[in-house]
């Protein structure tokens, strides 16, 4: 195989559905390309999954399942060994299956470290202890990243990675929704996605008092589920000035949220990256968001949204009210996170970065190699394949 063959790539997830859907359909332009991935994660945007894509999704089974988990990874296992693939790309993080790859190390492994550890709260993201993780990233091949600051983060944990670390942008995500025309609603803020204690979504609760003395009918738009929301209910001065949809969200329901938003906030203490920011720049809406983590890589200060400090509602609503008060200026905000996520973050420029770190990953490891055995995991027979479990 020359240098600049058309690959064979595995894409592995177990979460992530419409970053790795709009991932592997770039891929797919370039490359022979099988995604792995659960069914309900897959299932909200199978309409942008393109054809070229191999899919293989599954029933993911609760975690304190071993025998299910068992059976569903020697489908994956098998599955992967069918398609023969020249490098596999996993996006992290599950317990069962970074456990198991080293049932799969004769394939080059590209690693997607999303975050290094769990945020505060997060308790999904907990369910992996870190050193199963760290065991799985040592495994790698080549690491991607999307942000300076978790490169270094990585850096100082696995400085063995040095050389074999890439920053990767988050690819975009929320474009090309539903074309039913939204108008965008007055001075509506929104807060969207995971609600965790690390997310900071207090402080927007408490920055609403000063938004509202300067801007007196604007609203607060909170979508997302989490942690119990009632301790955030009761810090509310003004509970009319919110309106709450505390449950999952569907991509139609995301899309109508953003276009009627007039700024997104991220008010988070602790961020390594975000997906918030791309839907909000596909949006064409301005950002204000915490100076923490990778963050203050995504918005440009006083570019495409405001930065400020964490933990202080009174930069936060400062912030928010000055773009609500200023149509020009949000306006022009937000098309300039428009054009910078089409130019650095579509999925033809994310797909051809990530096609340089999989061949990088296969070179690396061509002749650096004995061939692997075929571990001895449990075969699976013919009744037990298939696309779920």
């Amino acid at each position: 195989m020359t240098s600049r063959a058309r690959l064979r790539v595995a894409l592995i997830s177990y979460n992530f559905g419409e970053y790795c859907v709009r991932l592997a359909s770039a891929l797919a332009q370039r490359a022979e390309v099988l995604l792995i991935i659960p069914d309900r994660m897959v299932e909200p945007f199978i309409a942008k999954l393109s054809n070229s894509v191999q899919l293989f999704s599954f029933t993911n089974p609760r975690l304190r399942q071993p025998v299910q988990q068992f059976r569903t990874l020697r489908k994956i296992i098998q599955r992967v060994r069918d398609f023969a693939p020249d490098v596999m790309h996993y996006q992290g993080t599950h317990l069962w299956f970074d456990l198991a790859l080293p049932f799969l190390r004769r394939y080059p492994l590209v690693f997607t470290i999303h975050d290094f550890k769990p945020h505060p709260g997060d308790r999904l993201s907990q369910k992996t202890p870190l050193w199963v993780e760290m065991f799985a990233r040592r495994r790698a091949d080549e690491l991607i990243v999307h942000s300076e600051y978790l490169r270094e983060r990585v850096l100082q944990n696995l400085p063995a990675t040095t050389g074999h670390i890439s920053v990767i942008p988050h690819i975009q995500i929320g474009e090309d929704l539903p074309s039913v025309e939204t108008k965008e609603e007055e001075h509506l803020v929104l807060f969207f996605g995971r609600i965790w204690e690390y997310k900071g979504l207090e402080y927007l609760i408490r920055a609403e008092p000063l938004i509202t003395a300067r801007v007196p009918d604007a609203r607060i738009l909170i979508a997302g589920q989490g942690e119990d929301f009632s301790r955030y209910a009761r810090m509310m001065v003004h509970p009319d000035r919110f309106m709450v949809h505390n449950e999952f969200i569907s991509e139609d329901r995301a899309a109508d949220y953003f276009r009627r938003a007039s700024v997104v906030v991220l008010p988070y203490i602790e961020a390594s990256q975000s997906g918030v920011i791309p839907m909000a720049y596909s949006a064409a809406k301005p950002v204000v968001a915490t100076a923490v983590g990778g963050l203050p890589e995504m918005v440009e200060d006083g570019r495409t949204g405001y930065l400020v400090a964490p933990r202080d509602a009174t930069q936060l609503a400062d912030a928010v009210a000055r773009l609500l008060v200023d149509d020009h200026l949000r306006r022009r905000m937000g098309e300039n996170g428009k054009r910078k996520m089409e130019g650095a973050c579509s999925p033809s420029v994310i797909a051809r970065k990530t096609l340089d770190i999989y061949h990088r990953a296969v070179e690396g490891v061509a002749g650096a190699r004995t061939p692997a055995p075929v571990e001895n995991f449990p075969a699976v027979t013919s009744e037990s394949r298939g696309g779920t479990d």
